[in-house]
């Protein structure tokens, strides 16, 4: 619940205990105050969360009506005392007046805006460069993404074509300045290489869409969740958000450098993938949690905004994904490695010389879209009964698991290390 303080003029206090009342209010009180010589009646009222829009919409109707909103839970016990803990137990989410203005209130300033994004490009360098994973989970922490991303969820929930505007401004800036700062990083050192890490952030799956909008609807959800009501820190979704933002921002700033045009384009699918996937599963949970394009004290929003914005977001990931799914393998990397991996395993196991033991597929860091090298290390266990040696073996096997990968339609140059291991009751 939260505590309101209605300052209205006199003889007006009594008609709003009465507006309380019949919102649900509770504990509700009635004082004079006097301002300036004037004096005027003060109510303070304890409403649930989601009856404050609907109480600030009927009481705007006073002339002169002051709102003071507590934006912290209040636990109101009133008689009889055996209920006290059903009432210290009703959490529930908050307004979407309060969703609305806490999204305006983190903002923040510019100074410490552009200080976070530079600090989650250095920090974002220097797990790429070093292949330090924690380094990036520090950068996912740092990186000032996840404000925007849910302001823009907001203003698209609500239609109100303004704030979006800021919000994707600041969430434009905010990723130029960390791909700026691994850029200057990396020409600084003079980096001439991919490193392994850079490579493996760049590798794209085609689950990926599914994983942005549960970002999005997971950031948005912490949002509306009161204090006492929220099972998840904000920081821990913060981090979810900027999870495939920081990294691929680094991405685009040094892959630029060394001219790998390649992990620039994946980095950028990956962004605006991303960016289009937090905002649909974010502004899918707002719309459900009563954000809308009207409410009290909020006259901006236009329903015609949130459907063209709505509209547009959801073409531009049906055309981002089905371009992912039919004409670009390079933004498949993952799921590729996975399905060659599978297809090693069945062609081992199908050709009745070895079993299959274990293997690594994967795409090195020379591997480029000019020359395209999938590098596998297989193990295998020679199978019962069989005499060929264990360089039959391998050659047939290097042969067979070939042709099923390029049948596959994998136009790529296959390096395979096949091991043949040999058991004790084979030895002797």
């Amino acid at each position: 619940m939260r505590q309101l303080t209605v300052d209205v003029p006199q003889g007006k206090g009594k008609d709003v205990l009465d507006i309380a009342r019949k919102h649900h209010g509770v504990n509700l009180s009635l004082t004079q105050s006097t301002v300036s010589g004037e004096t005027r009646d003060l109510a303070a009222v304890n409403l649930p969360n989601a009856r404050i829009e609907s109480f600030i919409a009927v009481v705007d109707d006073i002339p002169d009506a002051r709102i003071t909103l507590a934006p912290t839970g209040v636990v109101p016990m009133y008689p009889p005392e055996e209920r006290v803990e059903n009432q210290a137990t009703d959490i529930s989410s908050l307004s979407p007046l309060e969703v609305y203005l806490y999204g305006l209130m983190s903002v923040g300033s510019w100074h410490s805006f552009i200080g976070y994004a530079i600090a989650a490009g250095i920090i974002v360098w220097v797990g790429l460069y070093t292949n330090t994973v924690y380094l990036l989970i520090a950068a996912m922490l740092v990186a000032p993404f996840a404000g925007p991303a849910m302001n823009t969820a907001i203003a698209t929930s609500r239609g109100d074509f303004r704030l979006l505007w800021r919000s994707l401004f600041r969430y434009i800036v905010s990723l130029l300045v960390a791909i700026a700062v691994a850029a200057v990083l990396s020409l600084a050192l003079r980096q001439q290489i991919v490193t392994s890490m850079m490579i493996s952030v760049s590798k794209l799956s085609i689950i990926h869409p599914l994983l942005m909008v549960a970002a999005g609807a997971a950031g948005a959800l912490n949002q509306t969740q009161s204090k006492h009501n929220s099972l998840v820190s904000g920081a821990a979704v913060g981090m979810l958000v900027s999870a495939s933002l920081a990294p691929a921002a680094g991405l685009i700033g040094m892959a630029a450098v060394i001219g790998r045009w390649d992990l620039v384009d994946n980095g950028l699918f990956s962004l605006l993938l991303t960016i289009l996937g937090i905002n649909l599963g974010g502004t899918a949970v707002f719309r459900l949690s009563g954000l809308t394009s009207r409410g009290a004290r909020y006259l901006r929003g236009k329903p015609k905004v949130f459907y063209l914005i709505i509209a547009l977001t959801v073409i531009a990931m049906a055309g981002l994904i089905a371009w992912q799914y039919l004409d670009v393998p390079d933004l498949q990397m993952y799921s590729r490695e996975q399905k060659a991996s599978s297809l090693i395993q069945e062609t081992v196991d199908q050709s009745g010389m070895a079993i299959f033991v274990d293997g690594n597929v994967r795409f090195p860091p020379s591997s480029t879209q000019e020359n395209r090298i999938l590098l596998a290390e297989v193990y295998v266990k020679r199978a019962n009964g069989v005499a060929a040696s264990p360089a039959e073996i391998r050659q047939r096997l290097n042969r067979a698991i070939s042709g099923r990968l390029s049948s596959e339609g994998f136009e790529v140059e296959p390096l395979i290390d096949i091991t043949v291991l040999e058991g004790s009751d084979q030895l002797s």
